[in-house]
């Protein structure tokens, strides 16, 4: 019955899956309901399964140029964050500029709840992989922990946000949209079938983010927000830029060149994890009435060169 609610009913499938997904990863003591509960995990894991292959079959035809050597498939990886599904979309510049409170509160509810945790998605990751991307995985894990200092660690600076705020992200009041990213993310990290597209997905974050980052931030100081709550997004305009650099030479290239193979894999993860912010985008727009007139011309604009990049 659940798997039917995918394409019929989006919102309870994604709420299902993703308070699934909460107690799936929570800590847990012995229990003589174990058996049970393997067998409804189990339930979930299937129809997250077909989900993610039906997703990634969606994005298939976008691969399409990407193998080549490692030069060239690193330069296609690269190009992502010009052409990919969702870059440059006219929703951030908005924020940056037009935004009012109510409408930023509201963005900003989204994203916490939908939030997955890219330090423990780092972790799950990084299991059994080669020293070198092991290593980094292990300093990017580092920075994301906050180096050590509690009050740096990205999690509590975002939950500082949240706090600050007042903001009440629950999954019950979050768009489909926004819970299919952080499932997607879950799904792809937690299953060591997807672990290439994981780390493709991990890694086009680090390279898409900073600048989508920098609008939020603009748009908050805008709005005289305090700045302790802009820290979480002041850090990721900055330090994901260092990240991508690292995650693209230490991790993705030594893969592909001892293994031309996972290139297909980690471009399929970007492309996922990038169509699935593209939606999100889209719906948060629709919400927030922004893609009506006056800023109809800008959302016209980014259609076409989307459409455009999709079809070359």
């Amino acid at each position: 019955m659940l798997a039917s609610r995918v394409k019929h009913d989006p919102f309870a499938f994604h709420s299902s899956l993703a308070k699934f997904n909460e107690k799936r990863i929570a800590i847990d003591t012995p229990s003589l309901a174990w058996e049970s509960k393997l067998h409804d995990e189990l339930k979930f894991r299937l129809i997250e399964g077909r989900f993610l292959e039906e997703l990634r079959s969606s994005v298939v035809p976008l691969t399409r140029g990407c193998l080549g050597d490692v030069d060239h498939f690193v330069s296609w990886f690269e190009s992502l964050e010009e052409w990919g599904p969702g870059q440059h979309h006219p929703l951030f510049a908005w924020l940056a500029e037009h935004a009012n409170m109510e409408q930023m509160r509201w963005f900003l509810t989204q994203e916490a709840a939908g939030e997955a945790g890219f330090e423990d998605l780092v972790a799950y990751t990084q299991v059994k992989l080669p020293q070198q991307a092991k290593l980094e995985c292990a300093r990017n894990y580092w920075d994301e922990m906050g180096r050590g200092k509690p009050k740096a660690m990205h999690g509590p600076l975002l939950e500082s946000m949240v706090k600050g705020l007042g903001l009440k992200p629950s999954v019950d009041t979050t768009v489909w949209e926004s819970l299919a990213l952080g499932n997607v993310m879950f799904g792809l990290a937690t299953s060591r079938r997807y672990t290439y597209h994981s780390l493709g997905a991990l890694g086009v974050i680090e390279l898409t983010a900073p600048l989508r980052a920098e609008h939020v931030v603009r748009g908050m100081a805008r709005l005289d927000m305090p700045r302790k709550t802009r820290a979480y997004f002041d850090l990721h305009a900055v330090l994901d830029v260092l990240h991508s650099r690292a995650w693209i030479q230490e991790i993705i290239r030594p893969l592909v060149a001892e293994n031309p193979e996972c290139a297909i894999y980690i471009a399929e993860g970007a492309l996922m994890r990038l169509k699935c912010g593209q939606r999100c985008f889209d719906r948060y727009s629709y919400e927030l009435g922004i893609n009506e007139s006056p800023f109809k011309n800008d959302f016209k604009k980014y259609e076409n060169r989307n459409s455009l990049a999709m079809a070359g």
